[in-house]
């Protein structure tokens, strides 16, 4: 039996998580906090075998607390299981210690394959953080580039992920966030987060800037 420990600030979430978890047999839920410094003190109380942990928490951030926990030696294993899909925190993520990183918009089949590969001793990372991870391994994380010289197409000067790419596509097509949800079977929630990451990583402020830029840099 896999005991587990959800960290989330969302009591909603994790009840959804919960009920999710306790429909297999070998995943028990021991324990829930709602933020990091609750999740660190939990894992001292009732040892789990894992924690799921969100990032963006009060008092203590997920990232945070899984690097504490990595500090201190424990036996628990982190899966971050985040809305964010931004290399920044997914870089960190691992960094710190996390043996798995999740989406919020993984369907149960994959939440629990990572489950059983992460208690198993491996790591497990969804599609689209992997090719962040793999893009980083490479070199592939430069600078941002603001205004420099149009680059040719295909070069991703501002190193954004496939599924990026995809939304910023369908964004400039005219899409809105429901619709291009359910073209891609995302939450709205998710799409909404990647046009986020879009206008971030691009430098733009409205509609308009993130067209004229993605022409003069021919990522449409």
């Amino acid at each position: 039996m896999t005991r587990i420990v959800l960290v989330d600030d969302h009591a909603l979430v994790r009840d959804g998580i919960r009920s999710l978890l306790e429909s297999e047999s070998d995943l028990k839920v021991i324990g829930e906090a709602s933020n990091g410094k609750e999740a660190i003190e939990m894992v001292g109380q009732l040892t789990p075998d894992l924690l799921i942990i969100d990032i963006r928490m009060p008092v203590m951030n997920g990232i945070d607390a899984v690097e504490e926990l990595t500090k201190t030696n424990t036996d628990v294993k982190c899966i971050i299981l985040s809305m964010h899909d931004s290399e920044e925190y997914i870089l960190k993520s691992i960094s710190a210690g996390a043996n798995g990183y999740l989406l919020k918009d993984t369907d149960k089949t994959e939440f629990i394959k990572a489950i059983h590969t992460v208690r198993d001793g491996g790591k497990y990372f969804s599609g689209d953080i992997s090719n962040v991870l793999v893009n980083n391994l490479l070199g592939a994380n430069k600078p941002l580039v603001k205004e420099e010289s149009p680059k040719s197409k295909g070069e991703n000067v501002f190193d954004l992920t496939n599924k990026e790419l995809k939304v910023l596509e369908l964004v400039l097509s005219g899409l809105t966030n429901q619709q291009i949800s359910e073209k891609l079977q995302n939450s709205k929630r998710t799409i909404e987060t990647h046009r986020f990451n879009l206008m971030r990583k691009m430098d733009v402020k409205n509609l308009i800037d993130l067209s004229k830029k993605s022409q003069k840099y021919n990522l449409i």
